[in-house]
């Protein structure tokens, strides 16, 4: 599919790469995305209020007043010209703490027992790669992040829940996400991450951001409540998780 620009209402429009979770088109997305954020930071592209990065497409929101799809797009011409050259950069890489015990887990088990595997290898094969963040969605601060292991994958739950407390770690279908509040949803829960995904007095109130890489570290159920507790009284600090790329171990989601 070829890249293809579409109209968003009179104040958008949106720069589409494909039509597939594919990492290939999120570094495209990706590139047009940090190529916008380097004109700005240069003064450039006046008028353009923000940018939303999605699984395959980039939308761009711009006050009419000021600019207009043409202009931003004879500016922005150089960096589609040159998106296929530049994806191959992705994000910072983490390495984010998960307890796969206990009422922390609440479908392990059966979701072991509907692959025909034991808890231990679903917390090994869940565990055992990076997975991309594709996009933020659903709620502040959600990561949809890919590709679960092909053995891994299982369509959402018949019955979602009400209630899926905040930190949940859960897979549905090629995905994998982490809840960062309490919310209903209907993806089958594996563990729990005490670090918090979402701060609303940061600069950039999301951990998280499309292209980043995480990686889970299996954690003890002692542990988890340790690092819960140091969350909840204001004392954990997120960025120590952020790992550089020369530490990432090459497990990619592939």
């Amino acid at each position: 599919m070829s890249m293809r620009i579409l109209d968003a209402g009179d104040a958008a429009f949106t720069v589409e790469f494909g039509d597939a979770i594919d990492p290939a088109l999120l570094a495209r997305v990706n590139a047009l995305d940090t190529g916008i954020a380097r004109l700005q930071a240069g003064g450039g592209l006046p008028g353009l209020i923000e940018t939303m990065p999605t699984f395959r497409s980039l939308t761009v929101f711009f006050d009419p007043l000021q600019t207009g799809r043409e202009a931003l797009l004879v500016e922005l011409a150089p960096f589609l010209a040159d998106t296929a050259a530049s994806a191959g950069d992705l994000g910072r890489h983490w390495r984010l703490p998960v307890c796969y015990e206990g009422e922390l887990a609440p479908d392990l088990g059966q979701t072991a027992a509907a692959l025909g595997i034991a808890t231990d290898d679903v917390v090994a094969l869940h565990a055992g790669r990076d997975y991309v963040v594709y996009m933020l969605g659903f709620l502040p601060g959600f990561p949809f992040m890919g590709d679960v292991p092909e053995a891994l994958r299982l369509p959402r739950r018949a019955e979602p829940r009400l209630r899926v407390p905040a930190g949940s770690v859960a897979v549905a279908n090629g995905l994998t996400a982490i809840y960062p509040w309490e919310s209903p949803g209907g993806w089958h829960l594996l563990g729990r991450c005490p670090v918090p995904l979402f701060d609303a007095a940061c600069p950039s109130p999301s951990l998280l951001a499309a292209g980043d890489s995480v990686r889970f570290e299996p954690v003890s159920m002692t542990e988890y409540r340790r690092l819960l507790d140091a969350a909840t009284a204001g004392e954990l600090d997120p960025q120590q998780w952020l790992a550089t790329a020369a530490a990432n171990d090459g497990g990619g989601a592939q």
